[in-house]
C-alpha cells in the first residue's frame, strides 16, 4: 500500500494513539498501524480504528484526566 499523502510505502508497525476528549487525555500504546516510511503518517485498518473508538469510549467513562492503556490488553 502507499501513503494517502505522499504516496510513500506503508510499513506494518505499532504506534501510540493519543486523543484529547473533553479535557481527558487518552493514550493507547502498541496499536497495530501502517506507518509511511517517507513522511511518517500513521493510518489504521478499519478494524483497528473501530477498536480504538470502543477503547476511548470505555476509558472516557472511567477516567477524569489522563489514561494510558495497552491496545493488546484492552477488552473493548
Amino acid at each position: 500500500m502507499s501513503c494517502f499523502f505522499c504516496k510513500g510505502m506503508l510499513q506494518e508497525q505499532t504506534s501510540n494513539f493519543m486523543v484529547d476528549v473533553d479535557n481527558c487525555f487518552i493514550i493507547v500504546k502498541n496499536v497495530p498501524s501502517r506507518v509511511c516510511s517517507q513522511c511518517g503518517e500513521i493510518s489504521y485498518t478499519d478494524e483497528v480504528a473501530d477498536k480504538l473508538e470502543r477503547i476511548v469510549k470505555e476509558v472516557r467513562k472511567a477516567v477524569s484526566e489522563v489514561a494510558i492503556v495497552n491496545y493488546q490488553d484492552s477488552v473493548a
